[in-house]
């Protein structure tokens, strides 16, 4: 078996991530084709987990200041002006965490979600299988009946007032990486002027269900693995699946399917008994 190159490795995410000063992000069009280039990308870097982020693009390998003056905090602007124009999908998907997605490849995360008929119906099967808690039955039902609200109205119409931030919160993000909301908008409510606004998906973009329809689940699943080693270089499966969050089987015949087609090989790291997956050009 070839073995992994770990500087090319290395060099490659350089590049990928856009971590050097020549490959950095400048601009929001910049930003835009970044996100398209990599298909999908977090807004922040996550610990622990190895994958291109807009952050880390703009302002290069070094953990999130607090400072508000940082450089760095452009993406803010950035991604807050961007959320009422549809030049992406963002939302809290992978990982529940703030992830941006190129609208070419939005349908095919929809496509693997588990939303399969009416907008108006899924959810209450999703309840009744236990996928959805109570408190985003109700929240998705506030939107469903009063349209966009701000995270201060939305709570109050969901009848979660009263409720922990923490229940609360949890239904948003359980909404959102299953593709059922996503903030659509910036509103001046709450102690801090500063509130996110929120939209069933379907309502706001009204054609994803039907591009989604046209794609099946292995098409789905291999686009958006070769766009992740397009982005990491190389991983091991458990990797694959703590980031997309997929069964064990699925990943295994979307990993198959990349190796049969010569996309990615099986690579060892000299010196370790650990066997990754990885673009064969990194291999040494």
């Amino acid at each position: 078996m070839s073995v992994l190159d770990i500087k090319k490795l290395a060099a490659y995410r350089a590049k990928s991530f856009r971590l050097t000063k020549l490959h950095r992000v400048k601009t929001r069009g910049q930003a835009l084709h970044f996100v398209d280039h990599r298909g999908y990308v977090f807004f922040w870097p996550i610990k622990g987990i190895d994958f291109p982020s807009l952050w880390t693009a703009v302002a290069g390998d070094r953990p999130v200041s607090d400072a508000h003056d940082d450089p760095g905090h452009i993406t803010w602007g950035w991604k807050d002006k961007a959320l009422d124009q549809k030049i992406w999908y963002y939302a809290k998907i992978l990982r529940r965490k703030s992830t941006i997605i190129s609208l070419g490849i939005a349908p095919y995360f929809y496509a693997l979600s588990d939303n399969f008929g009416s907008p108006g119906e899924d959810y209450i099967l999703a309840y009744e299988e236990g996928r959805l808690t109570r408190a985003a039955k109700q929240v998705y039902e506030a939107l469903l009946k009063e349209g966009a609200l701000n995270t201060i109205d939305l709570r109050r119409s969901a009848n979660l007032g009263i409720a922990r931030d923490s229940e609360f919160n949890r239904a948003l993000e359980i909404l959102q990486a299953d593709f059922k909301i996503l903030p659509v908008g910036i509103a001046d409510a709450g102690s801090w002027h500063y509130s996110f606004i929120y939209e069933i998906v379907t309502r706001h973009y009204p054609t994803l269900p039907e591009q989604a329809r046209k794609i099946g689940e292995s098409e789905a699943s291999q686009k958006l693995l070769e766009l992740y080693f397009n982005s990491v270089g190389a991983a091991q499966q458990n990797d694959i699946q703590r980031l997309l969050g997929w069964k064990t089987d699925l990943t295994a015949r979307a990993i198959r399917k990349l190796i049969s087609d010569g996309k990615i090989s099986k690579l060892n790291i000299p010196g370790k008994n650990e066997e990754f997956l990885a673009l064969a050009q990194l291999g040494g």
